[in-house]
Protein backbone atom coordinates (compact mmCIF):
# COMPACT_ATOMS: atom_id res chain seq x y z
CA UNK A 1 0.00 0.00 0.00
CA UNK A 2 0.99 3.57 -0.65
CA UNK A 3 0.49 3.74 -4.17
CA UNK A 4 2.51 6.87 -5.18
CA UNK A 5 2.29 8.61 -8.82
CA UNK A 6 4.81 11.75 -10.07
CA UNK A 7 3.40 13.20 -12.68
CA UNK A 8 6.34 15.04 -14.29
CA UNK A 9 6.67 17.36 -17.41
CA UNK A 10 8.77 16.15 -20.07
CA UNK A 11 10.89 19.14 -20.35
CA UNK A 12 12.31 17.45 -17.33
CA UNK A 13 13.26 14.24 -18.91
CA UNK A 14 16.74 14.37 -18.68
CA UNK A 15 17.35 16.63 -15.27
CA UNK A 16 14.84 14.88 -12.91
CA UNK A 17 15.66 11.33 -11.53
CA UNK A 18 12.66 9.69 -11.17
CA UNK A 19 14.49 6.43 -9.92
CA UNK A 20 16.58 7.90 -7.40
CA UNK A 21 13.61 10.41 -6.09
CA UNK A 22 11.23 7.07 -5.56
CA UNK A 23 14.08 5.18 -3.95
CA UNK A 24 14.54 8.50 -1.47
CA UNK A 25 10.60 8.87 -1.13
CA UNK A 26 10.17 5.32 0.04
CA UNK A 27 11.11 5.51 3.39
CA UNK A 28 10.26 9.13 4.07
CA UNK A 29 6.69 7.78 3.77
CA UNK A 30 7.18 4.94 6.07
CA UNK A 31 8.40 6.75 8.48
CA UNK A 32 5.68 9.48 8.42
CA UNK A 33 3.20 7.18 8.26
CA UNK A 34 3.81 4.49 9.88
CA UNK A 35 4.39 1.67 6.84
CA UNK A 36 7.16 -0.49 5.26
CA UNK A 37 9.14 0.63 2.79
CA UNK A 38 8.51 -3.01 1.03
CA UNK A 39 4.56 -1.49 0.78
CA UNK A 40 5.73 1.47 -1.42
CA UNK A 41 4.78 1.30 -4.96
CA UNK A 42 5.84 4.47 -6.99
CA UNK A 43 5.06 4.97 -10.85
CA UNK A 44 5.84 7.94 -13.06
CA UNK A 45 3.94 9.69 -15.93
CA UNK A 46 5.46 11.70 -18.34
CA UNK A 47 3.13 14.88 -19.28
CA UNK A 48 3.40 15.79 -22.65
CA UNK A 49 1.63 19.05 -21.99
CA UNK A 50 1.01 21.23 -19.51
CA UNK A 51 0.30 25.47 -19.13
CA UNK A 52 1.31 27.70 -16.66
CA UNK A 53 -1.01 30.94 -16.16
CA UNK A 54 -0.80 32.38 -19.33
CA UNK A 55 1.36 30.14 -21.02
CA UNK A 56 4.13 32.35 -22.11
CA UNK A 57 6.90 31.04 -19.35
CA UNK A 58 8.76 28.00 -19.82
CA UNK A 59 6.95 25.79 -16.86
CA UNK A 60 7.05 21.82 -16.08
CA UNK A 61 5.54 20.65 -12.83
CA UNK A 62 6.51 17.45 -10.74
CA UNK A 63 2.75 16.45 -9.33
CA UNK A 64 3.23 13.62 -6.23
CA UNK A 65 0.32 12.19 -5.26
CA UNK A 66 0.15 9.45 -2.06
CA UNK A 67 -2.66 7.46 -1.88
CA UNK A 68 -2.95 5.57 2.06
CA UNK A 69 -5.49 3.57 3.71
CA UNK A 70 -7.27 5.93 5.73
CA UNK A 71 -6.60 6.70 9.59
CA UNK A 72 -3.47 9.33 8.89
CA UNK A 73 -4.21 12.25 10.39
CA UNK A 74 -4.65 15.54 8.92
CA UNK A 75 -0.96 16.81 10.48
CA UNK A 76 0.77 13.55 9.26
CA UNK A 77 -0.62 14.22 5.70
CA UNK A 78 0.42 17.22 5.49
CA UNK A 79 3.97 16.67 7.14
CA UNK A 80 4.27 13.88 4.19
CA UNK A 81 3.05 16.41 1.37
CA UNK A 82 5.92 18.87 2.46
CA UNK A 83 8.03 16.12 3.03
CA UNK A 84 7.85 14.67 -0.53
CA UNK A 85 7.71 18.34 -2.54
CA UNK A 86 10.55 19.34 -0.53
CA UNK A 87 12.57 16.02 -1.62
CA UNK A 88 11.67 16.01 -5.25
CA UNK A 89 13.80 19.21 -5.21
CA UNK A 90 16.56 17.49 -4.60
CA UNK A 91 16.33 14.96 -7.64
CA UNK A 92 15.91 17.93 -10.09
CA UNK A 93 18.92 19.45 -11.87
CA UNK A 94 19.21 22.96 -11.68
CA UNK A 95 17.64 25.05 -15.46
CA UNK A 96 18.09 28.92 -15.08
CA UNK A 97 15.66 28.69 -17.79
CA UNK A 98 12.79 26.29 -16.28
CA UNK A 99 10.46 27.28 -13.91
CA UNK A 100 9.39 24.16 -11.92
CA UNK A 101 6.48 24.35 -9.87
CA UNK A 102 6.23 21.24 -7.29
CA UNK A 103 3.50 19.74 -5.16
CA UNK A 104 2.08 16.98 -3.36
CA UNK A 105 -1.31 16.14 -2.48
CA UNK A 106 -1.75 13.07 0.30
CA UNK A 107 -5.18 11.67 -0.34
CA UNK A 108 -7.01 8.68 1.33
CA UNK A 109 -7.68 5.29 -0.93
CA UNK A 110 -11.29 4.85 -0.75
CA UNK A 111 -13.04 1.48 0.37
CA UNK A 112 -12.78 -0.39 -3.06
CA UNK A 113 -8.85 -0.62 -2.89
CA UNK A 114 -8.19 -4.26 -3.29
CA UNK A 115 -4.59 -6.02 -3.81
CA UNK A 116 -3.65 -9.09 -5.12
Amino acid sequence: MPQITVDYSAALDDTFDRKGYARALHPVVADTVATRVEACRTRTRRIDDFTAGDGTADAAIVYVEIALLAGRTDEAKARLAEAAAALARDFLKPDDELTVYVSAEIRDLDASYRKA
